[in-house]
């Protein structure tokens, strides 16, 4: 088995060196590869980059910034893996716990996997943020009859032509919602596995806005009752 951690990255030269740092210094299980996207970035993030020397990374550039979604779906074509997990440059995440995330899968009890956050009031963004996400998550358990608990989480882990089936459309963060809409509408229960999580404000470089939440309930609601792709079929 392979692994393939997908890094999408724009305007992170404060922490893109660490980032990539942890994630090479992990001792995972599996043979695994670094596809990083750098999505435009201007500020000093491919200077970083380039400097990278490690046969188990390798850097794709897109020349214009086109959000997180658009940079995921370049890495996941690049990929080589048999399964992939989606890892930021912000450092919010832990790439130490990523073999936690690989454990059920080799041991044969799940297919997908998602690091479920833990948040607290050292490690949350601002209080509408948690409720934001406590709110799209419930809006997805009602319309799909599920349990998840953390819709929006970056960690999911996948089987890598599983992903690609589900030929995620949303260019920005959206991807997040209609990748976790689209395996609910195929009938999968992601396997939840309880993580660490450390926001940062917005003076670090945080992104993501109340609109993004705003698309995410719109793009759940359209893979709810929208005409099933023909791509859906577990």
């Amino acid at each position: 088995m392979k692994l393939s951690i997908l890094m999408p990255v724009y305007n992170e030269a404060r922490t893109i060196e660490v980032a990539v740092k942890r994630v090479l210094g992990v001792t995972y299980p599996v043979d695994f590869e670094l596809v990083i996207v750098n999505d435009g970035s201007s500020d000093g993030t491919a200077e970083a980059l380039a400097a990278i020397d490690d046969v188990r990374a390798r850097v794709i550039t897109h020349e214009r910034n086109r959000g997180k979604g658009a940079a995921i779906r370049t890495a996941a074509e690049s990929a080589s893996g048999d399964y992939m997990i989606i890892c930021d440059a912000d450092l919010e995440y832990s790439p130490e716990e990523i073999p936690g995330l690989l454990a059920p899968v080799i041991a044969g009890e799940a297919e997908v996997v998602y690091g479920t956050r833990t948040f607290g009031s050292h490690s949350s963004f601002s209080f509408w943020y948690v409720m934001g996400n406590k709110f799209v998550t419930t809006f997805a358990n009602v319309l799909f009859n599920c349990y998840i608990s953390d819709l929006e989480t970056c960690f999911k882990l996948m089987p890598l032509e599983l992903y690609r089936r589900l030929d995620i459309k949303s260019a920005g963060f959206g991807m997040e919602a209609e990748a976790t809409g689209k395996l609910l509408r195929m009938g999968y229960r992601p396997y939840e596995i309880p993580i660490s999580y450390r926001a940062r404000g917005r003076e670090q470089g945080k992104k993501i806005t109340a609109w993004d939440g705003i698309e995410a309930l719109w793009i759940i609601l359209r893979m709810r009752v929208g005409r099933r792709p023909a791509a859906l079929t577990k």
